[in-house]
């Protein structure tokens, strides 16, 4: 099978992968997944704030 350059690197992340852990990709994933919560609380419930008119 003839290794592309352009799949080069999907298999030398995959190997470092291995090496190093999912350890900074599941950081960012959780911190941006908690901000991304945030800011849907926010943006529905602020159509509940009543308008003392």
């Amino acid at each position: 099978m003839d290794h592309h350059p352009a799949a080069a690197w999907l298999t030398e992340a995959a190997s470092a992968a291995q090496q190093h852990g999912a350890g900074d990709l599941l950081r960012i994933v959780l911190i941006v997944m908690f901000f991304g919560c945030a800011l849907t609380a926010w943006f529905l419930l602020r159509g509940y704030k009543q308008k003392d008119d």
